[in-house]
C-alpha cells in the first residue's frame, strides 16, 4: 500500500497565502502524476492542479495565476502554494497520486488519496 499524508491547511484571511504539502510513503513504488483536488460543502470534488513526473502542470481556471503546484521526486512530495486566497477557495483539499507498485515481479497501478486538509478563507 501507499499512504499520502497532507499538511499545511488552516484558517487564513482573504488575500493571504498557504502552502499545502503531501508526502507519499510505502514500499517499492513509483509515482506518475500527482495532484490536488478540493471539495466545498454541497459541491462535487474538483481538480485544482496536477503535475506529471516530468513536471508538466495543469490548473483549474479559477486558480491560474494564484496557485502553483510543484513536486520533489526525491522526497515523493507534492506541494501547492496558494496565494491571493479568496473565500471561494474554502474547501477540504485532497492530495492524489497515480502510483505503480511493484511486487513479485509484477506491477500494480493504482490511484491513492490523502485524508484531506481543511482550508478556510475568511475574515
Amino acid at each position: 500500500q501507499v499512504q499520502l499524508v497532507e499538511s499545511g491547511g488552516g484558517l487564513v484571511q482573504p488575500g493571504g497565502s498557504l502552502r499545502l504539502s503531501c508526502a507519499a510513503s510505502g514500499s517499492r513504488f513509483s509515482i506518475n502524476a500527482m495532484g490536488w483536488y478540493r471539495q466545498a460543502p454541497g459541491k462535487q470534488r474538483e481538480m485544482v492542479a496536477t503535475i506529471t513526473s516530468g513536471g508538466s502542470t495543469n490548473y483549474e481556471d479559477s486558480v491560474k495565476g494564484r496557485f502553483t503546484i510543484s513536486r520533489d521526486n526525491a522526497k515523493n512530495t507534492v506541494y501547492l502554494q496558494m496565494n491571493s486566497l479568496k473565500p471561494e477557495d474554502t474547501a477540504v483539499y485532497y492530495c492524489n497520486a497515480d502510483v505503480t507498485r511493484y511486487s513479485g515481479g509484477a506491477s500494480f497501478p493504482g490511484v491513492y488519496w490523502g485524508q484531506g486538509t481543511q482550508v478556510t478563507v475568511s475574515s
